[in-house]
C-alpha cells in the first residue's frame, strides 16, 4: 500500500512523509553489497561516488506466475540505471534528488522496501564540485529528519564506528536511536586483536540504538573477480559467522547474515507503517479538506452560450457590487478591516490638530508688534480687527498641507482594499478584472480630486474667521481666568486680552476641521466612490463579447487541474487505507 500511495506522489501532497527505510553510509561503506545480496541484482561499483540518485528498491516475494522480473522506472522514461542516473544527475560525478525505482519481483527475495542514498563524500574527487559533500548531506538530512523515516546507516567494520559521518547524521536527527538500525559490514577486513571492540558494538553495548545492530558479511571483491553468484556467497556468509571465534555468538542471536538482516527490516518496516496510519490518514484527511475549499474558488465557470454566459456575467457583477457595498458599509472584512485604517489616520490627524492647539500661543510682545504693523488710520487707544484676524488665517494655511497628506493616505487604503476584492472576485477573468481596476481607479482618481476641491474650498470659508457668539464665548470662558457675557463686549477687545482670545478661537477651528475633513474624504472616496463604482459596473453588459470578458486566464485552469490531481491522489490514498483497514486481520492496526 505504501508503494502505490509513493507510485502516484502522495508524498508530495503530505506535510510528513511516508514510513520507509532510509540506506545510508559513507563512501565505500558497502552500501551496494548490502541492497545486492538483498535483492540478488548486481548494483553499480566504481570508486567515488557510485550511487548519484536516491535509488527506491522494491522487492516483491511473488510465488506464481513469475520467476523473476525487474522494472527500472525514473522520471522521465525507462532505461538501465547508469543510463538512468546520467538522465537525472548528468554526466558525471553530481547528484540529483530525482528517485529511480528499481522493482524486483522474485520467490527468492522478501516484500521489503528501501530508499538508498549516496555515499556521504569526505573530499571532492576530480569532477566533483567543491561542496560535493554538502550537496549529500543536505539530500540525505531531507530524507532522515521525518519522523516517519527509519534510518538503516551502513558501517563498516574496519573503521572507528563511532566516527563515521552518516551514523553521526543518524545520532543528530535521531538522538534516541528509537527509529535507527546499524549494519556492520567488512568484518573480514578488521584488524586483529579489535574483534571484542567489534563484538560489543554490535551487540549495542556502545552506542546504544533501540533497534539494534546487525552484522553482514557480503561479496568481496576477489569473489566479484570470481563471479561468485550471489546464492553461494549467502552461504560463504553462514560459514563465516559459523566458523569465526568472535562472531558465532551473533548467528544465535539473530544478529548476524543478510538473511536475518532482511526479517528484521521488514518486521520493523511493517511495524514502522502500522504506527504511522493513523497519523497518515490523519493528514490525507486535513490535506483533502484544504484542497476542496481551495477547489471551490475554481469550480465552476461561465456557460458555453451566449445567454447563458450573459446570466453568469450578471450575477458575478451584482454579488462584486453586493461586496463593495458591504465593504463601504463596513459589513465586509478582507484581510485588514477598512474602517480600522481609517480610523487610524484619522486619529493621527486629530492629534496633530490637538499639538498644533496646544502650541499655538502668542505672546502681548508678539501680539503688539502685528498692532504696530497693520495700524490703519485708527487713532491710539483703537483696537484692530485686522490684526486678530491675520494671525489666525496664517495658521488655518498651515493646516492645509496636513490635510491633502491625510487626503493621499485615505485614497491609498480604500483604493487598495477595492482592489483586493476585485482580484479576490475576477482573479479567473483577467479581462474583467482589467476593466474593473480600471474603473476602481479612474472613480478613485476622479473622487480624490473632487474631494481636494472641497477641502480647499472649506480651508477658504475657515479664512473668514466666523462662529457664533454664544461658541465664542463659551470657548473665550473655558481658556481664561475671567468670565465675560455679551453685555460686557467690547471691553475685551484689548490687547492684553488677544492671546486668549486667539486661542478660544482656534480652538473651535480645531474641533470643526478635525470631523468635517475626515467627513468629506469618507463621503466622496468611500460612499460616493461605492456608488459609482457599483453603478459604472453595470455598464460592462452592455460588452458586446461577453465571452472575451469571461475568458479565463491559463494559470487559473492550470492551477485547477493541478487542485483536482492533488485531491485524486488524496482520494486514492485515503481508498487504500480505508481497505487496508477492511481487511478481517488488519483491524487492530
Amino acid at each position: 500500500m505504501i508503494d502505490q500511495l509513493r507510485s502516484i506522489g502522495i508524498q508530495n501532497d503530505l506535510n510528513m512523509s511516508l514510513p520507509t527505510i532510509v540506506v545510508i553510509g559513507d563512501q565505500s561503506s558497502g552500501k551496494s553489497s548490502v541492497l545486492e545480496a538483498l535483492s540478488g541484482v548486481a548494483l553499480p561499483r566504481g570508486s567515488g561516488i557510485v550511487t548519484r540518485c536516491p535509488l527506491e528498491l522494491r522487492l516483491r516475494k511473488v510465488t506464481e506466475g513469475v520467476n523473476w522480473k525487474a522494472t527500472l522506472s525514473y522520471r522521465v522514461g525507462f532505461g538501465n540505471g547508469h543510463v538512468a542516473q546520467n538522465e537525472l544527475a548528468g554526466e558525471g560525478s553530481g547528484i540529483s534528488d530525482e528517485i529511480i525505482t528499481l522493482e524486483i519481483r522474485s520467490p527468492d527475495v522478501c516484500d521489503l522496501t528501501l530508499i538508498d542514498l549516496p555515499g556521504i563524500a569526505r573530499v571532492p574527487l576530480q569532477g566533483q564540485p567543491e561542496d560535493i559533500g554538502n550537496q549529500i548531506k543536505a539530500l540525505i538530512l531531507n530524507f532522515i529528519r521525518m519522523p516517519e523515516i527509519i534510518i538503516m546507516v551502513v558501517v563498516p567494520c574496519n573503521v572507528d564506528v563511532t566516527t563515521t559521518e552518516a551514523l553521526k547524521m543518524a545520532r543528530d536527527q535521531d538522538p534516541d536511536g528509537t527509529r535507527t538500525i546499524a549494519v556492520l559490514t567488512k568484518p573480514d577486513l578488521i584488524d586483529r586483536g579489535t574483534e571484542r571492540d567489534i563484538l560489543a558494538i554490535a551487540q549495542n553495548k556502545v552506542i546504544h540504538l533501540r533497534k539494534g545492530y546487525i552484522m553482514v558479511k557480503c561479496r568481496g571483491q576477489q569473489q566479484i573477480v570470481e563471479d561468485i553468484p550471489l546464492e553461494e556467497a549467502l552461504e560463504l556468509e553462514n560459514d563465516f559467522f559459523k566458523n569465526h571465534e568472535h562472531f558465532r555468538c551473533l548467528l544465535t542471536e539473530n544478529k548476524a547474515t543478510i538473511k536475518h538482516l532482511a526479517t528484521e527490516l521488514t518486521e520493523q518496516l511493517v511495524n514502522h507503517i502500522k504506527k504511522s496510519l493513523p497519523r497518515l490518514e490523519e493528514e490525507i484527511q486535513r490535506q483533502s479538506i484544504k484542497l476542496k475549499k481551495e477547489l471551490k474558488v475554481f469550480v465552476g465557470g461561465p456557460p458555453e452560450d451566449a445567454q447563458g454566459a450573459k446570466q453568469f456575467l450578471i450575477k458575478t457583477l451584482t454579488d462584486f457590487n453586493d461586496k463593495i457595498k458591504s465593504l463601504s458599509s463596513g459589513d465586509l472584512i478582507i484581510k485588514e478591516n477598512l474602517f480600522s485604517q481609517l480610523r487610524r489616520e484619522y486619529t493621527r490627524w486629530n492629534d496633530n490638530l490637538k499639538r498644533k492647539m496646544s502650541s499655538f500661543t502668542q505672546s502681548s510682545g508678539e501680539i503688539q508688534n502685528q498692532i504696530v504693523k497693520k495700524r490703519g488710520r485708527e487713532l491710539a487707544g483703537f483696537s484692530s480687527y485686522r490684526v486678530f484676524e491675520m494671525i489666525l488665517q496664517d495658521q488655518v494655511a498651515e493646516l492645509k498641507d496636513p490635510a491633502v497628506v491625510l487626503l493621499n493616505a485615505i485614497r491609498g487604503i480604500i483604493l487598495r482594499q477595492f482592489l483586493t476584492l476585485a482580484n479576490e472576485c475576477f482573479q479567473r477573468y483577467p479581462a474583467l478584472l482589467k476593466i474593473t481596476m480600471n474603473k476602481i481607479e479612474n472613480i478613485q482618481s476622479s473622487q480624490q480630486s473632487k474631494a481636494n476641491d472641497r477641502i480647499v474650498e472649506h480651508f477658504q470659508m475657515e479664512n473668514m474667521i466666523y462662529t457664533q457668539d454664544d461658541i465664542y464665548l463659551n470657548a473665550l470662558n473655558k481658556s481664561g481666568n475671567e468670565l465675560f457675557s455679551e453685555t460686557q463686549l467690547p471691553f475685551c477687545d484689548v490687547a492684553s486680552k488677544y492671546g486668549e482670545m486667539l486661542k478660544a478661537y482656534f480652538e473651535i477651528m480645531v474641533q470643526r476641521i478635525s470631523d468635517q475633513v475626515p467627513m468629506m474624504m469618507q463621503y466622496f472616496l468611500l460612499k460616493e466612490a461605492s456608488e459609482l463604482l457599483c453603478n459604472d459596473m453595470l455598464t460592462v453588459l452592455e460588452q458586446l463579447d461577453v465571452r472575451e470578458i469571461l475568458s479565463e486566464d491559463s494559470d487559473v485552469s492550470r492551477r485547477r487541474i493541478e487542485l483536482r490531481a492533488h485531491l485524486d491522489r488524496l482520494t486514492i490514498a485515503h481508498e487504500e487505507i480505508a481497505h487496508l483497514f477492511e481487511g478481517p486481520t488488519d483491524r487492530n492496526i
